[in-house]
């Protein structure tokens, strides 16, 4: 049976010999279904014409990314610590070229994920290294488009994965969005990933906060205050959100707060 993606979300569905009638992700007032209407891709047909590209970010820190992209373009961040590799976020397919090159560097520990648009191909990179968890927050388990027993759920605001990483589900985009904290960040001044459940905007030392992005649909200010306050208590110095040029490179907690105020002082 085929594996078949979304072609405007990148989620890889359960596989059957024909493509699915929809794709629930899409169809939330989050994301959108195209002019064109439900388009699908047959992961196999990928791996001709699509590779992953491979970028060193900073030490113990590398960015994965498809390349030609699709869907959203988002990439993924390969975590090193003395404990083990923590994949955070994920892109639509895996090549064998950069599993290997996983492998060599002790593979994997766990995947985690910030939310639904970035749930994309992680089945499959949990299968290619053994069947390492799924690390979901229960909240959002409804959106997930492909089930698999490596999929662990968990409850609650804040999970450690591995020593000095921590998830910490914040909400608003989704129920369940999520950030990783890690400590090992930013010369050991802390750095936060957070997808877009924070999103960096192309102004230089600010981010953001939406329900939908795409749709344009808001987040309350009660909601916005609430995501600040949490992130407040967390120590970082430096965001990575989910594409290749969403980075603010020190005093990000700073941007987050006034960001936050920017924000919440706009709806009053």
């Amino acid at each position: 049976m085929t594996v078949w993606i979304c072609k405007t979300c990148g989620a890889q569905h359960k596989p059957s010999d024909a493509p699915p009638a929809h794709c629930a992700i899409c169809e939330d007032e989050r994301q959108y279904i195209g002019a064109n209407g439900q388009q699908w891709l047959d992961r196999d047909s990928l791996d001709p014409s699509h590779s992953n590209d491979w970028r060193e970010i900073e030490p113990g820190l590398v960015g994965i990314g498809l390349t030609p992209a699709i869907a959203i373009g988002q990439r993924a961040l390969l975590v090193q610590t003395p404990a083990g590799n923590v994949l955070w976020d994920c892109v639509p397919m895996l090549d064998e070229a950069t599993a290997a090159r996983i492998r060599q560097m002790g593979g994997l520990k766990a995947i985690c994920i910030s939310h639904p648009h970035f749930y994309t191909g992680m089945v499959e990179w949990s299968e290619a290294f053994g069947g390492v968890p799924i690390l979901l927050p229960e909240a959002d388990l409804e959106h997930v488009m492909r089930p698999s027993p490596l999929i662990e759920p968990w409850r609650g605001d804040s999970l450690d994965v591995l020593p000095g990483v921590t998830m910490h589900r914040l909400g608003g985009h989704f129920e369940g969005s999520s950030v990783l904290e890690w400590a090992g960040g930013a010369a050991g001044k802390g750095a936060m990933l957070v997808g877009d459940t924070i999103q960096v905007t192309p102004a230089a030392g600010w981010v953001s906060f939406m329900r939908s992005y795409p749709n344009m649909i808001p987040l309350p200010a009660r909601e916005v205050r609430r995501i600040a306050d949490r992130v407040a208590d967390l120590t970082f110095d430096r965001i990575y959100g989910g594409w290749w040029d969403k980075i603010i490179a020190s005093n990000a907690k700073a941007a987050v707060g006034r960001s936050a105020a920017r924000y919440i002082a706009a709806l009053a």
